[in-house]
């Protein structure tokens, strides 16, 4: 790798009322093209945006963009594919679309989602999504249910693709602790489409493995706890295990794969550095069709306010 690089990127913006004209360098973070900051240079992308407001609850968004910078270099890029744990490098495309649009409702506590994207002469994508929130008692519980759709787009430069992908994740949440539970699904014959190297957009979507093989079958079991509770601002842990099963790996055996994920957080609460938050994270992943992992990893985030 080189010894260092980097990239300056510029975005202009017009806004009139409740809506938002941006052009130029993005990070748009869309359920068919979420955000990732997982890299110390995060992807970004290059093209154009319009968000609108205009209707109380109801966010809508659409957008082209032409080319992207990866997190290891410094100029721009073709957009390019991902499906299921597979990267198509050789294939690029001009660019990726999106429309669609969120709307909050029930005082907020319930959220509907429809999106499609493509990605010119790979692949298209449809989604529609439901998210709610609910108190019972000393509870707050939790559904998180999104459905996908995808095939072959004009060309087809990877040929014909078929996906269709649904994930639900429920929560459970009283005082500090925090319980999930949730299952992926993936059907049709190849996995998930998305653009690479972007996280996938799914509920068992984790920091190593993705869990959206071709026919892949997964289950997480997670646990989050807030020392808030206990008195402990700013402190918080995470435990989560994954199982997925069903893969079809083109090679004459079933697929499986797991992951076990430990994270402690502290965000500091005072001082000049407040706001700085310091993660710890182990990741035990092992997989009969994918390389194994065992990685450490130390996350420092912090967000300075210019203006």
């Amino acid at each position: 790798a080189p010894d260092d690089y980097s990239r300056l990127g510029v975005a202009l913006k017009a806004k009139v009322s409740h809506s938002e004209l941006k052009l130029g360098e993005l990070q748009p973070n869309l359920p068919v093209l979420p955000a990732s900051d997982n890299r110390l240079l995060p992807p970004t992308y290059q093209g154009a945006m319009l968000a609108s407001a205009e209707i109380p609850g109801l966010a809508l968004q659409a957008g082209r963009l032409k080319s992207y910078s990866m997190r290891n270099e410094a100029g721009t890029s073709d957009l390019q594919a991902m499906v299921g744990a597979t990267p198509y490098r050789q294939v690029e495309s001009d660019a990726f679309n999106f429309a669609g649009g969120d709307y909050d409702f029930n005082a907020k506590r319930t959220r509907a989602s429809l999106w499609y994207g493509q990605l010119e002469d790979i692949y298209r994508q449809g989604f529609v999504g439901l998210k709610h929130s609910q108190s019972v008692g000393d509870w707050v519980l939790g559904g998180n249910l999104g459905y996908y759709d995808a095939n072959e787009d004009g060309k087809r430069l990877l040929g014909n693709l078929d996906n269709r992908a649904f994930y639900a994740l429920l929560s459970a949440r009283r005082g500090g602790h925090s319980f999930y539970v949730g299952y992926q699904g993936m059907f049709g014959d190849d996995g998930f489409p998305r653009v690479f190297p972007n996280v996938a957009p799914l509920g068992n979507e984790v920091p190593t493995f993705m869990f959206a093989s071709a026919d892949e079958r997964s289950w997480q079991v997670r646990h989050d706890y807030d020392f808030a509770a206990l008195g402990i601002p700013g402190l918080s842990t995470t435990l989560r295990y994954l199982r997925g099963s069903n893969v079809d790996t083109g090679r004459g055996f079933e697929g499986r794969d797991r992951e076990r994920d430990l994270e402690l957080a502290y965000t500091l609460q005072g001082g000049p550095l407040a706001g700085l938050n310091v993660r710890l994270r182990n990741a035990v992943a092992r997989s009969n069709y994918l390389t194994d992992v065992d990685e450490n990893r130390l996350i420092l985030s912090y967000t300075w306010k210019l203006f």
